[in-house]
């Protein structure tokens, strides 16, 4: 019998289970039960994301799966609860690593566009949160993504007020080796992140905000096809919404503690992204 071709569902699988292996312990520690691993409760939420499911609704369809099952090594499901749970357990810090790690298997440029954009927390409409009286924030996602293949390098996510100008340092100091030419709109506008970025020798190219005859040349200076690439970023951001709506965000970011906010997409890339406001 001729064997069947890897679906894209698997080949994902199995470069998310690989990825896991790699940026997290077998066991959050020795007192676990050891029924299943850390890398399985992280590729089982990455599919979650990417089906953009409930955990009974993913935990289902596994059922159905057993190329799926035998690419995690498990011998049986976990619950709905378990994998809530280990969703609360697993640290930003985890997502970030995985994150870190995907992008080494695509050709990234060096030139990197950043870009916010906000997100809704919930599908309440507008006239029932005002009857309400409920205040649901937005989340101000801030992306960090190679112009080349589109790929998100690294996230900020806040639901507070925060500039984009106070955002961008911190993207920069995680990722130097990641960027050797920082795209930005008026945005980031601040001669701090021009200073950090050159002290991580990366090259600014960020518009100035006009408010002298001297910012206008400079800006008209600008390379108009190297930072024409900026909007990628927006593609990315775009991409997300289109593709994935609000969902992923929404289920995920209510999950956890108002006070430790994260964000989990799954991206067109093989792996699920997550990030704090840090």
């Amino acid at each position: 019998m001729k064997t069947l071709p890897k679906s894209q569902i698997l080949r994902f699988t199995e470069k998310a289970i690989h990825l896991a292996r790699r940026a997290v312990s077998r066991y959050s520690s020795k007192f676990s039960k050891h029924r299943y691993t850390l890398p399985q409760h992280v590729v089982l939420l990455c599919l979650k994301v990417r089906k953009n499911t409930t955990y009974r609704g993913l935990l289902d369809e596994l059922i159905e799966m057993p190329r799926i099952r035998r690419a995690l090594g498990l011998a049986e499901l976990p619950t709905p609860s378990t994998l809530c749970k280990a969703f609360n357990r697993l640290d930003m810090a985890v997502w970030r690593v995985i994150l870190t790690l995907s992008a080494t298997f695509l050709p990234t440029s060096g030139i990197v566009g950043v870009d916010a954009s906000g997100f809704d927390r919930s599908h309440a409409s507008k006239h029932y949160t005002k009857r309400a009286e409920l205040t649901i924030q937005q989340l101000k996602v801030t992306l960090l993504v190679d112009a080349k293949v589109n790929a998100i390098l690294d996230l900020h996510v806040t639901t507070t007020r925060k500039h984009d100008s106070q955002i961008a340092p911190s993207l920069i100091k995680r990722n130097p080796e990641c960027i050797d030419i920082l795209l930005g709109d008026k945005g980031y506008d601040d001669q701090k992140i021009r200073r950090l970025a050159r002290q991580h020798e990366v090259r600014p190219l960020i518009k100035h905000r006009e408010f002298t005859s001297l910012h206008k040349a400079w800006n008209a200076r600008l390379d108009a096809d190297l930072y024409g690439q900026r909007s990628q970023s927006e593609t990315a951001n775009s991409t997300l919404k289109r593709k994935y709506g609000v969902r992923p965000l929404t289920t995920l970011v209510e999950a956890v503690p108002r006070t430790h906010h994260r964000l989990s997409l799954s991206q067109y890339r093989p792996i699920t992204l997550s990030g704090q406001d840090r």
